[in-house]
């Protein structure tokens, strides 16, 4: 199963979203699971993982029926050439180097040039950025692009946002 995780903050709680796929090109997402969580570090520019990675892990820790083959995470894994770590590089970590991240983000972070792949998607003039970290950047961006949506968001990850914006647990599958 393909996983796709992002977070949303107020300012004393985190909503942590995963929507689970089969397949890359899947319109809809196969599953849904979320989680509240009350006690998230400060954001600190450059350590966005102290805060975001503790919701991920509670999140995916209870998703123990769920055989994970990839994680898409909104963000970067690596945050230069040197591959320091950003969010995806400590959750790649913290899952021992087992299951292939992919990290997608919607604003260029300048200080990474050979270690992530800019594509485009749709219409758009507009890039999304890859990072990845077990799984070639070139198959990272690809799965990405072959991601369904005719638009630079792919379906599922604009649905993800969606979700994680939405406090009605309705929403939920």
């Amino acid at each position: 199963m393909i996983l796709a995780f992002d977070s949303y903050y107020t300012s004393t709680r985190a909503r942590t979203v995963c929507v689970t796929f089969q397949n890359w090109a899947d319109a809809a997402p196969f599953s849904v699971y979320s989680e509240y969580r009350d006690e998230i570090a400060e954001y600190v520019p450059g350590q966005f993982y102290r805060r975001e990675l503790p919701c991920i892990t509670s999140l995916l820790d209870a998703m123990t029926e769920v055989v994970v083959d990839s994680i898409v995470i909104d963000g970067f894994v690596y945050l230069d050439d040197h591959l320091k770590h950003g969010l995806g590089g400590h959750l790649y970590e913290y899952l021992d180097r087992r299951i292939p991240v992919i990290g997608v983000a919607k604003t260029d972070y300048h200080t990474i040039s050979l270690c992530k792949a800019s594509i485009l998607r749709g219409e758009s003039r507009k890039p999304l950025f890859v990072t990845a970290a077990g799984i070639s950047l070139e198959q990272a961006a690809e799965n990405i692009k072959a991601m369904h949506g005719q638009y630079r968001i792919p379906t599922l990850l604009k649905e993800l946002d969606r979700l994680t914006k939405c406090s009605d647990s309705s929403a939920e599958a």
